[in-house]
């Protein structure tokens, strides 16, 4: 039996988008959001009908064409105009998981009843989803000004039988979907088109992808980074919470916590150090990664609110009697933090690689390059080479697109967001940084390994000996990009440890 999700107004969450995104979820629309939807509808076309007054993007142009009044008879064509018209992505497609969050999204915020799409508009964006039929959506030409114009423009355009989709492996045309499911081109009506268009779901999409898969990476570097700490025979005392009260920060003290649990019982990390310091990489771990965690926490509250709000403009208002050609479809809400969030990311790998560099660097009776036999074998001397390819990457992503502005439009448009740039920046860094610290893994673990007979923590051993199932220790030279892939497999779907 299918799972369903029921789209209402109930509080939507990232983590709730990933198990429906996931866990292959069917959408339903609740009760409430189709009285809300066929409400606000009713409330529009009521308004055109009993006035003359000019409404943006209902019976005028779009954009600078804003002073353009449009005659009754042709507001239908006027919304296939603008899905045409603004669909003009260029670059990779958009991957599937992202481009049915942007489905999921678009019918959230439709759902609310302030957009004026009509009841058939959404329940077919629904159809989609629930038949795992991915529009194709370009990754480049949003600016993150008004929402997302051109990837929902290809998100939208199967509605009417255009633009091409991709089922069960299969790319198809919009016209050979519609005839594949016996299905009507929508008749789209006023503000339909706009209200498809305009919003934040392309940017919020990748955004909530980002969230999922950083928080997930940044519980992970914990984990790795106590595994390495030690490997390298590192000390305890920088992680003891006397040390972070004075200096309260959530994330700090987080991480400290945590890597003392994953610690604990260990015998590496209580017999008697010949040093009294460690490397920052090392030292500084609660410092750096529990700044990552607190990056996050804010982030994910942006976002958390951008996801449960309706994004298209103008805003229809029944309660009020209002139509409102403001600009919540503008991305500076969600651009700002993402940006912020690609610096954390890049910061977490930062670290990671010189954890790496410190293990392979023959110091506390390591090997040089984690091998048995340095010289014959080059070990795992080029691991860092490709980490440090993959830091010095995220440096230059890292750079914020937000401060950015191209304007548009016959300058109508004259401050751009740059947001959707933002999300695709920020997720070139997590997977440059899910690298690393894959990277990082396979040598922490190769680097326990010489410290036999002597042990780390029951929880880090069980991490080790999973990990051990797919990737083995290195004795001699190997392939060793095989093990780089499967280390960053491992921290895909392997469970982290309960602590």
């Amino acid at each position: 039996m299918s799972k369903i999700h029921d789209i209402s107004n109930d509080h939507l969450s990232v983590e709730r988008i990933g198990e429906i995104i996931y866990g292959h979820y069917q959408l339903r629309l609740s009760d409430g959001a189709r009285e809300r939807i066929v409400r606000c509808r009713k409330y529009l076309d009521e308004r055109i009908e009993r006035e003359d007054t000019p409404i943006y993007g209902v019976t005028t142009g779009f954009g600078s064409l804003c002073n353009v009044s449009i005659s009754k008879d042709q507001l239908s064509q006027l919304q296939i105009n603008l899905i045409k018209s603004h669909a003009c992505g260029v670059g990779d497609r958009l991957p599937n998981d992202i481009v049915k969050m942007m489905i999921l999204l678009k019918v959230q915020s439709l759902s609310y009843g302030y957009s004026g799409c009509k009841l058939d508009t959404v329940q077919r964006l629904i159809d989609m989803y629930n038949a795992d039929i991915i529009p194709v959506v370009y990754a480049q030409g949003s600016l993150g000004a008004s929402g997302d114009l051109v990837p929902l423009a290809h998100m939208s355009l199967p509605l009417v039988g255009l633009g091409e989709v991709e089922v069960d492996g299969k790319i198809l045309s919009g016209a050979q979907l519609l005839e594949k499911m016996n299905w009507k081109p929508i008749e789209l009506a006023s503000k339909e088109g706009l209200a498809l268009l305009n919003g934040t779901q392309n940017m919020s999409a990748q955004a909530v992808w980002s969230m999922l898969n950083a928080t997930r990476l940044s519980q992970w570097a914990d984990v790795i980074a106590a595994m390495s700490l030690d490997a390298f025979d590192g000390r305890i005392d920088p992680f003891l919470d006397a040390v972070h009260q004075v200096r309260p920060h959530r994330g700090q003290i987080e991480t400290a916590a945590a890597v003392r649990a994953l610690l604990k019982g260990s015998q590496l990390v209580a017999r008697p150090k010949k040093h009294v310091q460690d490397p920052y990489s090392f030292r500084c771990v609660p410092q750096v990664h529990g700044a990552v965690k607190d990056t996050l926490r804010y982030v994910g509250s942006v976002i958390d609110t951008e996801i449960n709000s309706a994004t298209d403009n103008p805003t229809v208002c029944p309660d009020d009697d209002l139509i409102i050609s403001a600009g919540n479809f503008h991305g500076e809400p969600i651009a700002l933090p993402m940006d912020f969030l690609s610096i954390a990311m890049s910061e977490l790998a930062d670290i990671s690689e010189r954890r790496i560099y410190r293990l392979v660097s023959g110091l506390r009776d390591l090997p040089s390059f984690l091998v048995a036999k340095p010289g014959l074998n080059s070990g795992f001397m080029i691991t860092q080479y490709t980490a440090a390819s993959c830091v010095s990457l995220n440096k230059t992503l890292a750079m914020p697109s937000s401060i950015d502005n191209i304007p548009s439009c016959q300058d109508q448009e004259d401050l751009v967001s740059m947001g959707a740039n933002s999300a695709l920046k920020l997720r070139k860094v997590i997977d440059n940084a899910e690298r690393v610290l894959a990277i990082e893994l396979f040598n922490a673990a190769q680097a326990l390994d010489f410290r036999r007979p002597l042990v780390s923590s029951p929880a880090i051993m069980r991490v080790h000996d999973d990990y051990r199932k797919i990737v083995p220790f290195v004795d001699t030279d190997q392939l060793m990009y095989p093990h780089i892939d499967n280390s960053i497999q491992f921290l895909r779907h392997e469970q982290l440890p309960h602590l």
